[in-house]
């Protein structure tokens, strides 16, 4: 393969250990993302910061006391509406110029938004250093994932992302003990007990930006642009040649060609507003998918992460924490947060998606619960009591409790599922919605978390845990099932008309039932695509998806053969 330079290592590796390098790109990638997260914690606890820098506190006897809570939210909370318009610009680029090309547009410009960060001079500066930081973020988080999962295979996709994931947290692992080493330099005193730990990121964004170029773009992202040499080379080096691996990439790669082709003929146009509203998507209901993973990662950050992993300091000194342990507490409890993520890198393609998220919701409610009842209890004792400390204990292990159900569960699927969900016409575009919600209930919640933790104290872990009860019905209703599912399977998925996920799974079991050519070659080594003409079969996914609901049975006799007297063509007029 000659158009790909010989310096790629997809000529040098091949099946998984290729799986496995590139997913170690891609988790570079997310530990970024993760240490930026997790920095601002101890960032916000340096007094040279919030008190000589930004000037929004001052230092009292038992920790910072904030002035201004909202400055100190705004600070932290800008960064993602850096992420959130990043996250668009990503989505659109990493469409039309591959993966790759996004992934390194992305990490030149968070390189440069940490810069500027590192040498804030006043509240001025950091908001737009953050801003900056924000933007390139929102670009990684939109095309990292997608390129992870379409080179992987279906039956062990979620897998891998679960494995990036906890590299995500070894991120925030890394920040805060990076933050607390740097608190016995030179007494904790001077910036550089805040401006090194955010220097520090610029070092794995500089080692990704110089390896991105020598991997493979994605195979699904080459075909859509009609570069299939190139894809199916890449194909074959991901899913093996020999052996019983014979003919496995041929089929996956004539059905990538066969959906994408579809998908081209069914949704008229890609623009956000578009896929937003729906409008000239038929019956890939890209509106849906939209809400679904907006709404998903909205709640991923209001079922309590986003105030635990930033404000942990503030969590643990309204349980009773003295201050001086603190800072160590909220870092041990990261550790337990990252080791928490292998839970999910085996349960996640075993039990499923929605399965991970109902145990999740179930445990973290009732950790935040409890969290509530005893920080109450710890705080209405008296002070330093040996029943005081017992509360703050227990209040203090349900945070750990809560952190640890998030890891094995909530924290992976959020970004899975919408990297897995729209179709690869715009994948990266879709993705890139789930990025927009993120960005909505981070920014929102990081911007009130100050507010509400000075308001309602131990209050606050109510409403986390009301949250937790809502996402079960939540998921139960309308997140359909994806996975052990092909990415080209997933248009079938939705093409119900109804919100429902009965409905979904139901249409879905018929569409299957009716047509068994739809999009399993890969699973059987054949293929939707007739190797003469190069178009789909007779009975493939392009004309399914465009019959209507009343044509589905009809189609399903033809298909096999048992005509039974019904008249197709009037059927077909119905639908």
């Amino acid at each position: 393969m000659d158009i790909i330079p010989r310096s790629n290592v997809v000529h040098k590796l091949e099946k998984r250990s290729l799986l496995i390098a590139i997913n170690c790109v891609a988790g570079l990638s997310i530990f970024f993302f993760g240490y930026d997260q997790g920095m601002m914690g101890g960032v916000n606890n340096a007094e040279n910061y919030y008190h000589n820098t930004m000037k929004f506190g001052h230092k009292g006897p038992n920790g910072p006391v904030i002035d201004n809570t909202l400055l100190q939210g705004g600070i932290v909370s800008i960064y993602y509406l850096g992420t959130l318009v990043g996250c668009l610009v990503g989505g659109a680029f990493g469409d039309r110029y591959g993966r790759i090309k996004t992934i390194a547009l992305g990490t030149g410009w968070a390189i440069f938004g940490a810069t500027l960060q590192t040498s804030a001079q006043n509240r001025v500066w950091m908001i737009f250093a953050r801003l900056i930081n924000g933007w390139g973020t929102g670009i990684l988080n939109a095309i990292v994932p997608v390129w992870a999962t379409e080179t992987a295979e279906h039956k062990s996709r979620g897998q891998f992302v679960a494995i990036e994931f906890t590299l995500n947290i070894f991120g925030v692992v890394v920040a805060y003990w990076l933050e607390y080493g740097c608190t016995f330099y030179k007494g904790g005193n001077g910036s550089f007990l805040w401006r090194f730990p955010i220097a520090f990121q610029i070092l794995p964004l500089i080692l990704l930006l110089c390896i991105v170029w020598f991997f493979p773009e994605s195979p699904r992202w080459l075909t859509k642009v009609g570069r299939g040499e190139e894809a199916r080379y890449i194909l074959g080096r991901l899913r093996g040649e020999s052996g019983d691996d014979t003919g496995k990439a041929e089929a996956e790669f004539q059905d990538i060609r066969s959906i994408a082709e579809l998908e081209r003929k069914t949704a008229k146009t890609q623009s956000y507003f578009a896929m937003l509203f729906g409008i000239g998507s038929g019956k890939l209901h890209t509106g849906r998918r939209v809400q679904l993973v907006i709404w998903l990662q909205i709640m991923q950050e209001w079922i309590g992460i986003a105030g635990v992993t930033i404000y942990a300091p503030t969590i643990f000194r309204t349980a009773g924490i003295a201050d001086s342990d603190v800072q160590w507490i909220a870092g041990l409890n990261n550790i337990t947060y990252m080791m928490a993520t292998l839970i999910c890198v085996f349960t996640l393609d075993r039990i499923g998606r929605r399965w991970t998220l109902y145990w999740g919701s179930v445990v973290q409610g009732i950790a935040m619960f409890l969290a509530g009842g005893l920080a109450k209890l710890g705080t209405n004792s008296e002070a330093g009591s040996a029943q005081a400390k017992g509360y703050a204990s227990g209040a203090v292990a349900m945070i750990f409790l809560f952190t640890a159900a998030f890891g094995a569960t909530w924290l992976t699927v959020p970004w899975l599922y919408p990297a897995e969900i729209f179709p690869l016409e715009f994948r990266a575009k879709g993705n890139a919605w789930g990025v927009v919600g993120w960005s909505i209930g981070n920014g929102w919640l990081t911007l009130l978390c100050p507010v509400m933790f000075k308001a309602l104290n131990e209050k606050t872990y109510y409403i986390f845990a009301a949250c937790n009860v809502i996402t079960i019905p939540m998921v139960w209703a309308l997140y359909p099932e994806s996975n052990q599912r092909t990415l080209e399977e997933m248009n079938l998925l939705f093409a119900s008309d109804s919100i429902w996920n009965w409905e979904a799974e139901r249409n879905f079991a018929i569409l299957k039932e009716q047509n068994p050519d739809l999009v399993q070659a890969a699973r059987r080594g054949q293929s939707v695509i007739d190797p003469e003409t190069g178009l789909p079969r007779q009975g493939s996914v392009t004309r399914v998806m465009s019959l209507g609901p009343s044509a589905l049975t009809a189609h399903g006799r033809h298909t096999h053969g048992h005509d039974d007297g019904v008249d197709e063509k009037p059927a077909l007029k119905q639908g």
